[in-house]
């Protein structure tokens, strides 16, 4: 656990060094149009905490109703990769305190104005921490591939809007998936007795 925390803390300040790189700027003002608001991106943006949020709830009732133990112990492991990707997000933006691109470039343009940080990407941190965590749950190709492809879209969407650079996407994509996998690691070693006995014998 402690090596994955430090794993992000790491990755996450490597990223930041390359913030003001010529390459990051240049993408985002190719990414990002005059009027950034185009509805197909507005609404993936804004699809990344409800779902992110929906998703475990929806496991958990889904398996409540099927009395399945297993399922409830899964939905918790999704809620808990979602509650600490938020947290270290947020911590590494108090900590990093990067201002976003519109905030530095004038010719880049944001689709409402954010106050907050911008390092690292906090809808992108929490839609991939979901999807990461139902991929690791699930196991199915059906499910992983359109988890991971919405979360892409997510922090593609981020960088569109004006809103983050692309290592701010990549340090989110890294913390969320390194949430995820924590979240795991803490399942197995908290319900691992709990989650053999609930599950069906073949």
């Amino acid at each position: 656990m402690k090596k994955i925390a430090l794993l992000i803390f790491f990755l996450c300040f490597v990223l930041n060094g390359f913030t003001q790189a010529n390459w990051e700027v240049n993408f985002v003002r190719n990414a990002n149009p005059q009027n950034p608001n185009n509805a197909v991106f507005k609404g993936l943006s804004s699809t990344a905490k409800p779902l992110a949020v929906a998703l475990p709830v929806g496991m958990w009732a889904i398996a409540m109703l099927n009395k399945n133990k297993k399922g409830q112990y899964d939905a918790y492991e999704t809620a808990a990769s979602v509650a600490i990707a938020a947290i270290a997000t947020q911590t590494l933006k108090v900590i990093v305190q990067r201002p976003r691109p519109y905030q530095t470039y004038p010719d880049i343009y944001p689709n409402e104005i954010d106050n907050g940080q911008a390092f690292p990407s906090g809808h992108a941190s929490v839609a991939f921490a979901a999807a990461t965590s139902v991929s690791l749950i699930y196991k199915k190709w059906y499910i992983t591939v359109p988890a991971l492809a919405w979360a892409t879209a997510v922090g593609y969407s981020r960088i569109y809007l004006g809103q983050h650079y692309p290592s701010d996407i990549l340090a989110a994509g890294i913390t969320g998936a390194a949430s995820a996998y924590a979240s795991h690691w803490l399942q197995k070693k908290i319900f691992k007795e709990k989650k053999k006995a609930a599950s069906p014998k073949l």
